[in-house]
């Protein structure tokens, strides 16, 4: 990647707009690798091309690694909303850096207030469409905590297809195994709305708890609690393709 100018580094990592970047380092905010830096035009080498990270710089308290696409992982809680304008509940934006939203950064498809678990976001739009659209078949697996017993009927109900309403045609689960006596890990490749609370209802019994544990071949990560969030690395990339 060509160098560029620290402001316009700034302005791409969300700190603000071209002129409230100039301003954060003129006013000695700004350091990179350590070195105070004053001047908004002197040219630095970013050193990433993609979502690794890069140059090591410092806002005030915060330090940052430049990254020319954001890739991020979220654990997500109950009682917050997939939306940059929630109606009801915290947005999960504000479990994260205030950098995300102005650089675009936006959630790959979403989960209801009350699902948890695996979040994917981006602000990369083609990343975003790739992984959102329904066409790409995407395996997603969620653990499933039941109002009533596991029946006979129901595991092979999901696995046969159920008839939801408003659809055309029965929908079925790619995968469902039985995990408790009120709990399944149920795997499904579309992206329909409330989809596993849909089918659960059509197949007689009702979701009490839903949680996502993978998207691809990529699970959550066990060291996130609930409201934590990490960058997506080379490796985890990789493993979120890895389905076949």
């Amino acid at each position: 990647m060509p160098t560029m100018h620290i402001e316009r580094l700034l302005h791409s990592q969300g700190f603000g707009s071209r002129k409230e970047s100039r301003a954060l380092i003129r006013a000695g905010h700004v350091s990179v690798a350590g070195v105070p830096c004053d001047d908004p035009f002197i040219d630095f080498e970013p050193g990433s091309t993609d979502g690794s990270p890069g140059l090591e710089f410092t806002v005030g308290s915060q330090t940052w690694h430049f990254r020319a696409q954001a890739y991020v992982m979220l654990h997500k809680p109950t009682g917050y909303e997939c939306s940059q304008k929630p109606t009801f509940h915290p947005s999960v934006f504000t479990l994260m850096p205030p950098q995300f939203l102005p650089r675009g950064v936006q959630c790959i498809g979403r989960l209801d207030q009350d699902t948890t678990g695996l979040l994917l976001l981006s602000d990369n739009g083609k990343f975003i469409h790739q992984w959102s659209s329904g066409k790409k078949n995407t395996p997603k697996v969620y653990e499933v905590t039941l109002k009533h017993p596991v029946s006979a009927e129901l595991i092979p109900a999901l696995l046969t297809g159920v008839q939801m309403h408003d659809e055309p045609a029965p929908v079925a689960a790619t995968a469902c195994v039985q995990t408790g006596s009120h709990t399944l890990q149920l795997t499904i490749c579309e992206g329909k709305y409330h989809q596993v609370k849909r089918m659960i209802g059509a197949a007689g019994n009702r979701v009490e708890a839903l949680h996502r544990s993978r998207i691809g071949g990529l699970e959550l990560d066990p060291g996130l609690a609930p409201g934590q969030w990490r960058w997506l690395e080379a490796d985890d990339l990789v493993r979120l393709a890895d389905f076949a």
